[in-house]
């Protein structure tokens, strides 16, 4: 066939795809109005798992399952604007990691706002200002990201998703590299280009900001300033990629948090977090995790942080291999409780399974 009856036939396909489309747009604000009129939440993280693995169980290629999600992703935006607009809080300013989770988790077509620290992402949720939030909460290379573990324990919002994305980190400035005089970035930045910034004298010249992209608005700013940023960063506030991919580990991930009001449903591939502190007494940690053990539920991460109440006393972050609502998981929980001052759930939500 010739290019121009090829492309006659892309034309008509996309007849049919508009079609279709708007055809599941009209079921989506009836699927709107119900949940409207019964107070059910607009994003399900288990129904937004479900139709994912669906589409990718019915795709015979030749795209693959990585860009039909990512179109998917675009069509579920575009619901939650039909059925009502959501509002998402992350770590700004613009072009932040936060942001760029924000963006590839819940699409173009909802609602941004920046915040400028993470207990204020925290604090919007839980006011109901916003819908939903975007937190970091741990990296591959520099661990658990201490706002976020120390924000859980103040309050009482639910985590209901979790997102996985790599992180490449880049020298942005509209100086040479030898002309760079400080750094600007967040602390877990600078522990993920330790290496780096070692070499290339640097190390001792950082100062660490609220977030990246703040770090690049000040490196706009000053002479003689860089930030440690993304790409999107260097493109929203007109700096030049000095050093590109500067991160220690080439498979640098970062974990984000959606934090909301409730948590998801089951969906049979899940994690639970909970928080908890330990009686003062010999082996009590040990007693918790055995409890755990016991009923076969595997914790997957675990960090400890100093209270803010009593001196020498600990509150441990876990994540449990399993939903809540299942009755083994509910089972050791209780059981751990037994040996805990406190033990709180922050939330079960589908386990992430992005695809880079």
């Amino acid at each position: 066939m010739t290019l121009d009856e090829l492309r006659k036939q892309i034309d008509e396909v996309d007849q049919e795809l508009v079609a279709l489309l708007n055809r599941r747009a009209a079921i989506v604000v009836e699927v709107g109005r119900l949940k409207n009129a019964s107070g059910s939440p607009i994003y399900a993280p288990d129904r937004e798992k479900a139709v994912f693995e669906k589409v990718c169980r019915a795709n015979k290629g030749p795209l693959p399952n990585k860009a039909l999600v990512a179109i998917y992703r675009e069509l579920m935006s575009g619901s939650f604007a039909l059925e009502r607009p959501l509002r998402i809080a992350y770590l700004g300013p613009e072009g932040s990691y936060s942001h760029l989770a924000a963006v590839e988790k819940f699409g173009l077509s909802v609602e941004y706002e920046a915040v400028a620290n993470i207990n204020g992402v925290f604090d919007e949720v839980s006011r109901e200002h916003a819908d939903f939030g975007i937190v970091p909460i741990e990296n591959s290379v520099g661990g658990g990201v201490i706002d976020t573990l120390d924000a859980l324990v103040e309050t009482d919002v639910q985590i209901c998703a979790e997102i996985s994305r790599p992180i490449h980190h880049n020298l942005l400035a509209n100086c040479a590299l030898e002309g760079v005089e400080r750094v600007y970035s967040k602390p877990e930045v600078f522990a993920q280009c330790q290496a780096w910034l070692a070499e290339t004298d640097l190390a001792g010249k950082t100062i660490a900001v609220a977030s990246t992209s703040s770090a690049a608005q000040l490196a706009q700013k000053e002479k003689g300033a860089a930030a440690i940023a993304s790409t999107l960063a260097a493109e929203l506030y007109g700096l030049k990629i000095v050093c590109a991919n500067i991160e220690d580990n080439p498979k640098n991930i970062t974990r984000f948090f959606v934090i909301g009001q409730k948590a998801a449903q089951m969906t049979g591939d899940d994690k639970t977090s909970v928080v908890f502190t330990t009686k003062d007494e010999p082996g009590a940690l040990v007693s918790v995790l055995q409890a755990f053990k016991d009923d076969g539920v595997n914790m997957s991460f675990i960090q400890s942080r100093p209270s803010k109440k009593r001196n020498w006393e600990y509150y441990f972050f876990g994540d449990l291999k399993g939903h809540q609502s299942e009755e083994r998981v509910r089972r050791a929980i209780e059981s751990a409780r037994k040996h805990c001052l406190r033990l709180n759930v922050l939330g079960s939500y589908p386990r992430a399974t992005e695809m880079f």
